[in-house]
């Protein structure tokens, strides 16, 4: 049986221990520096010691991974799918390594949204000096000045950023069902300016810088024997801060900050802003929103602070399974009205698409998005899904809006088949 190297740093701790115990009260207090000792020490940072260094490839190539021609990520030598588990035991270095490919997709993604969804980066706060934090979102070429449609884009929480719906589903199952991009080419291909938010990246970090403490040999006032001890204890402690950072940070992993970008330090703040500089500023006379969970509580979040020009601008909101609750974000009895008869919020269910889904809340109608079961390694898996609830209700979205801004132009409301689960449910 091997014996971890954990197990061989405490091993003469416990011994040590061991003899004390056995001898007089002298040899007691001793016990209780050594216990001292291990309770300061914790043994999950502990056992990072026996980790393989921190040390992860830049590249999706230098994973040896590669998307294919149906947008799944499969290794280029075995053509399997990603594996999470790739040493045995190591939980902490695979989830790691994991977070590391998962930010070489993020860029990837932002790849695909310029070259091939023909996207423009721009970056934020507009007005931004050349040393504060900025973010960026992404637009098409003609989202300011179509006068007819646009559609907004907005992810949910987590480690997404834009163009992203999951990366659980982009590493797992393919970029159809975990990124935006299909919503983006179907929306430029039915003439719609399209604008992608980014409400995740609200900060940048940057290296903790080292805390300097002066030396207590500074202070002239004080008698220069006073002046020795207090230096001989200052060393002291800090050689027992050293050999407890030794094994609290053994992969030497940095000590970040965050530096929040202005305007845009909250997925709120960020949907706001935008709205403000761009949405509200778009020539399009039917504005779009499709938001997923958190982005959804944005929306709201939005309308709570805007009322007037959201009502004034947008034509329909496709939610799907947000997060929102109009009570605790306290919507008006007018926000809740106009929810009622503009939004739809699409919900992880096993109902058939489409199918009304009874709500506790009096806001939006909730339909469900049929998210059920899906196809892994050739094999049906069924269970309710909630990343997937975008790319389930994909059709039924586009569908939605068509209908929505037909009824506009016609001055008549949506005769849309979830309009009447809408009335059965208020009925009820």
């Amino acid at each position: 049986m091997s014996i971890s190297l954990t197990s061989l740093i405490l091993l003469p701790i416990w011994i040590n221990m061991a003899q004390i115990q056995q001898g007089g009260p002298d040899e007691k207090e001793k016990t209780t520096a050594l216990k001292d000792l291990l309770s300061r020490i914790d043994l999950d940072e502990l056992m990072k010691k026996d980790e393989p260094p921190l040390d992860f490839p830049d590249t999706l190539e230098g994973f040896e991974y590669a998307f294919n021609e149906k947008g799944q990520l499969r290794h280029i030598k075995t053509g399997e799918p990603f594996v999470f588990n790739y040493r045995e035991d190591l939980h902490r270095w695979n989830q790691k390594r994991y977070e590391a490919l998962g930010e070489i997709i993020t860029k990837y993604v932002y790849e695909l949204l310029e070259k091939d969804c023909n996207l423009k980066k721009i970056s934020i706060p507009v007005d931004a000096t050349e040393s504060e934090p900025k973010s960026f979102i992404f637009m098409s070429e003609d989202a300011l000045t179509n006068p007819q449609k646009l559609m907004v884009l907005i992810h949910g929480s987590g480690v997404v950023r834009a163009g992203q719906w999951a990366r659980r589903l982009i590493i797992n199952e393919d970029l159809d069902s975990g990124t935006q991009i299909p919503f983006i080419k179907r929306a430029v291909a039915e003439g719609y300016g399209v604008i992608v938010l980014n409400p995740n990246e609200n900060y940048i970090e940057v290296e903790k810088p080292k805390i300097h403490v002066q030396s207590s040999s500074d202070s002239s006032d004080e008698p220069a024997e006073k002046r020795e001890r207090k230096d001989k204890v200052s060393k002291e402690t800090k050689k027992r801060r050293d050999f407890y950072e030794k094994y609290r940070n053994p992969q030497r992993e940095k000590e970040m900050m965050q530096l929040y970008i202005r305007e845009n330090g909250s997925p709120e703040e960020h949907a706001i802003y935008v709205w403000d500089h761009f949405i509200a500023q778009a020539a399009a006379e039917n504005v779009f929103f499709v938001a997923h969970s958190y982005g959804g509580l944005a929306f709201v979040e939005l309308m709570i602070q805007r009322e007037a020009d959201v009502k004034n601008k947008v034509t329909a909101v496709a939610l799907t399974d947000s997060v929102h609750n109009v009570w605790h974000q306290e919507a008006g009895k007018t926000i809740r009205e106009w929810m009622r008869e503009n939004c739809c919020n699409w919900v992880s269910s096993s109902e058939p698409l489409d199918t009304s889904v009874e709500s506790m809340l009096p806001d939006c109608p909730r339909v469900s998005a049929d998210t059920d079961c899906f196809v892994i390694l050739k094999k049906i898996a069924c269970t309710d899904r909630h990343e997937l609830t975008s790319w389930k209700s994909f059709a039924s979205i586009f569908k939605f809006f068509t209908e929505a801004s037909e009824a506009k132009t016609s001055s008549l409301k949506p005769a849309v088949t979830r309009r009447s689960h809408r009335i059965k449910h208020e009925e009820l």
